[in-house]
């Protein structure tokens, strides 16, 4: 799928947790629900951190597009390195590495290492980092162009640092599911996982599927790319993904969102 498509699945998926987590008894604050909706709306774009041509790369300029480039020569090397027998040859490493359950629990629970252990700090990078890329996602018509790069890293900034603040308030979710001193923040790498799987879901529905279950082999091969019949996948892009999904996703992520804060 497309960065818009993504970060629309990202984000109602969180708010859909919101609502599932309510339901078993440990609702969330609305700064929870909130941060966490963006923070998975950006983590749903980052598996294309191996794709020079994605909305990841344009997201931080020359750092995030020498990033992209460094990810994918990994994501390559690591492929040619753990193919098996029936596994295709390629030349990149565009969904390999990145689009596996097992990168993005890494991903995820590095953020949480990284919360809990760079305290303030930490926590407002992690915000910054992913509220741009929800920003790129979400708003991506109004996002086009370098000229408005600057803009969204200072809407951003801003954003992160008052919803730090908020977060830090008593009740309000610094220490949402996880109540131990010194577990504040440790839920911040939940919605990266889902994000990331959120992600992989939805690029196995395209023709080419996606090795979501790497390193666990399939038959003659350990990249396997998971994905529903044939006859059930569509192009990226398309208007399947524009006209259903995109607006499936808006709808079920206010369903989530309500249920999640006990208006229906």
């Amino acid at each position: 799928m497309m960065g818009p498509a993504h970060s629309l699945s990202g984000a109602a998926a969180w708010l859909g947790v919101g609502a599932a987590a309510a339901a078993a008894g440990y609702p969330m604050p609305w700064p929870v629900l909130l941060a966490g909706a963006l923070i998975c709306a950006g983590a749903a774009l980052a598996p294309d951190l191996d794709h020079k041509a994605a909305t990841i790369s344009r997201a931080f300029g020359p750092l995030s597009r020498g990033l992209c480039e460094i990810v994918d020569k990994l994501s390559y090397a690591v492929y040619k390195a753990t193919r098996k027998q029936g596994d295709p040859r390629r030349s990149g490493g565009h969904r390999t590495l990145t689009h596996t359950w097992l990168w993005a629990v890494l991903i995820g629970g590095g953020t949480s290492a990284l919360a809990i252990t760079g305290e303030r700090w930490a926590v407002l990078a992690i915000l910054f980092v992913h509220m741009v890329l929800a920003i790129e996602g979400l708003l991506w018509r109004a996002t086009r162009g370098s000229s408005s790069d600057v803009l969204v890293w200072l809407l951003a900034a801003t954003s992160a640092w008052i919803l730090a603040g908020v977060l830090d308030k008593p009740g309000n979710g610094s220490d949402w599911l996880f109540t131990a001193p010194g577990q504040e923040y440790l839920w911040l790498g939940l919605p990266v996982v889902l994000g990331a799987l959120v992600h992989d879901i939805g690029d196995a529905l395209t023709v080419s599927g996606c090795p979501i279950l790497w390193p666990i082999p399939v038959g003659r091969k350990r990249w396997y790319p998971v994905g529903p019949p044939r006859a059930m996948r569509f192009r990226a892009g398309s208007w399947v993904e524009l006209k259903v999904l995109m607006p499936a996703f808006m709808l079920l992520g206010g369903v989530g969102g309500a249920a999640a804060l006990n208006v229906i």
